[in-house]
């Protein structure tokens, strides 16, 4: 079985004292008629630099150790599909060298090309043939979904625990992916 995860707020926590709604506001485009993302002006790429300082983006620990407990599984492949665009590829690359998520997982993606979030993970899921994918996106879970029928999703969130459709469900913790 092939499993996919994204990198914030599934491994790496949001900065503190920074409210992911402004965060989000720097990166989804939610007047659109249609899920978009946008690369952050030059203004905006300063302070999502400064954001990404590995000493604001604390690693989830309890994650990260039972991310460890699976990869012994050695009939599972363990993928890391994260849409951060290439303005943070060095803060990216120390954040996972700093964690050692680089020696956890079977392979490492990351949206250098700059395309759109929901289409880059899209693109990865159908091409590494993912089974089960995991993020606390749920606009982007919900477009993923849609399009790959066959792939077991989940929304990653503190709050809601529950089968949101077919192939896409919420839960609380990562451990909820293998109770469904």
């Amino acid at each position: 079985m092939n499993i996919g995860f994204d990198l914030d707020k599934v491994f790496i926590n949001y900065p503190p004292f920074i409210s992911p709604r402004l965060i989000d506001r720097f990166y989804k485009n939610e007047s659109a008629e249609k899920l978009t993302y946008r690369i952050p002006n030059q203004p905006e790429q300063i302070f999502r630099n400064l954001s990404h300082l590995p000493i604001l983006r604390r690693p989830i620990k309890n994650n990260i150790a039972f991310l460890e407990k699976l990869v012994s599984n050695k009939n599972n492949k363990y993928y890391l599909i994260s849409s951060r665009y290439s303005f943070l590829r060095k803060r990216t690359e120390n954040v996972v060298k700093k964690y050692k998520l680089d020696a956890i997982f079977d392979g490492l993606y990351f949206n250098y090309n700059n395309l759109q979030a929901h289409e880059f993970k899209d693109d990865k899921i159908k091409t590494l043939k993912i089974n089960i994918y995991i993020d606390d996106d749920l606009a982007l879970l919900k477009y993923l979904a849609t399009n790959n029928k066959s792939v077991k999703f989940y929304w990653l969130n503190p709050q809601v625990q529950k089968k949101l459709s077919t192939n896409l469900f919420a839960i609380t913790s990562l451990q909820g992916v293998f109770q469904n």
